[in-house]
């Protein structure tokens, strides 16, 4: 779910403009995954950006008083996650935790990093969704010590049906401050890409691991 759709098509510009995404529709990228992509994002480019990494932080915070005004705790998601919560934290007056993808293999061999206690309420700020895989082992993690986790919150999401299935499994719904469907759009009407490249570009988002076959 878009927070609010103004801000979206306003921080989907700014994501453009400062290449944290990059549509290439007929020169397509390899992910990790082996899905071959016509679209690259890398939100970490935001924190190079003091203007756009607050304004980032101001709306997530601002949400988070309106809709759960009674959280206990802030919780990043590593590594990219991290500074965004730590920034929305300090905003909202709130402790601060991350969590990551493993327990360590040293030391305390902690996975969830700063603490979440047993009936704890937390929100989960992430930057980037795609299938949802990593966010939802934050969240069993969260819940496997006993916290409540009341929501993910994502700077982009791809929007994917595998990412919507694997979220209601877990009950814990997503907001998301923009979303691929919306950055198209602008990327079409500020002349990142073109008309005839949106037959490409949603075919992509709707089969993901076959395209472009």
């Amino acid at each position: 779910m878009i927070i609010d759709t103004t801000f979206a098509r306003e921080l989907a510009a700014d994501l453009l403009e400062i290449n944290a995404v990059i549509l290439r529709p007929n020169e397509p990228f390899t992910w990790a995954s082996g899905w071959h992509s016509p679209i690259y994002c890398d939100n970490r480019l935001t924190l190079r950006q003091p203007h756009i990494r607050s304004k980032i932080a101001t709306k997530f915070s601002e949400f988070i008083t309106k809709e759960f005004p009674d959280i206990d705790v802030v919780t990043g998601t590593a590594t990219a996650g991290i500074p965004h919560a730590a920034w929305v934290a300090d905003m909202v007056n709130k402790p601060m935790a991350y969590v990551r993808a493993k327990p360590k293999s040293y030391g305390m061999g902690n996975q969830i990093e700063g603490g979440v206690a047993k009936g704890e309420k937390t929100v989960v700020i992430e930057d980037l969704v795609s299938t949802g895989g990593s966010a939802i082992s934050v969240i069993n993690a969260l819940q496997f010590v006993g916290a409540d986790v009341q929501a993910i919150i994502s700077i982009f999401n791809y929007g994917f049906d595998k990412s919507t299935e694997n979220f209601s499994k877990v009950n814990v719904p997503v907001f998301n401050l923009t979303d691929y469907t919306i950055l198209v759009d602008v990327a079409v009407e500020k002349g990142f890409v073109t008309s005839d490249d949106l037959e490409h570009l949603s075919n992509w988002r709707n089969n993901p691991d076959t395209w472009p076959n």
